[in-house]
């Protein structure tokens, strides 16, 4: 009795990230389209880089009966934003991403003889894809994203873009042991 509390508690609520399995029918083979817009939940990204809350997330995907569940593949869109590491500039883009995920039927041979996070599982007849899409995206998504590959970033000295300097720019560079002896008897080594 208290699994089935357990598994009523994590089956996923109705809504445009979940397919409902009973509209496939219950033979192998059978299979149903599925487009929608999900809008995106909170972290759905990294640290410099993600997919705003609540915007939306395109679903394109095949959902197909198989004898051990329900195999969803198909792909999934969205428009990411982040900060550039290099220049710390603003940009957006859009990703798009494979899908191809086995959802294991309770008390199938997949579900019994794999661990519960090894394989994503249909719970009460619901698939619900929010999980797999968002570990798709995260895994595609750039841990140092730039906003070109041609971004030169930033200059160390003064901390403004390079593409906005001259092509002349420099900044002096002394060692610091040196510096105390410049102080005492001026200028620089060129004009000693």
């Amino acid at each position: 009795m208290s699994q089935n509390r357990d598994a009523a508690s994590a089956a996923p609520q109705v809504g445009p990230w979940v397919i409902d399995t009973r509209e496939l029918g219950n033979r192998a083979g059978s299979s149903r389209s599925f487009t929608r817009s999900a809008p995106a939940p909170a972290g759905f990204g990294l640290d410099m880089i993600g997919v705003p809350e609540g915007d939306p997330v395109r679903l394109d995907v095949l959902a197909e009966n198989v004898v051990e569940g329900v195999l969803i593949s198909g792909t999934a869109t969205a428009e990411f934003t982040g900060e550039c590491a290099r220049c710390l500039d603003k940009f957006s883009e859009e990703i798009e991403i494979e899908l191809r995920e086995l959802f294991a039927y309770p008390d199938s041979t997949t579900d019994a003889t794999t661990d519960e996070d090894e394989v994503s599982r249909v719970v009460d007849d619901l698939i619900d894809l929010e999980p797999a899409v968002r570990d798709a995206m995260l895994l595609t998504m750039p841990t140092s994203p730039v906003c070109s590959e041609d971004c030169q970033g930033l200059c160390t000295g003064c901390g403004v873009k390079w593409a906005e300097l001259d092509p002349e720019h420099t900044h002096e560079t002394m060692d610091p042991r040196w510096a105390a002896l410049r102080e005492r008897f001026g200028g620089n080594e060129e004009e000693n």
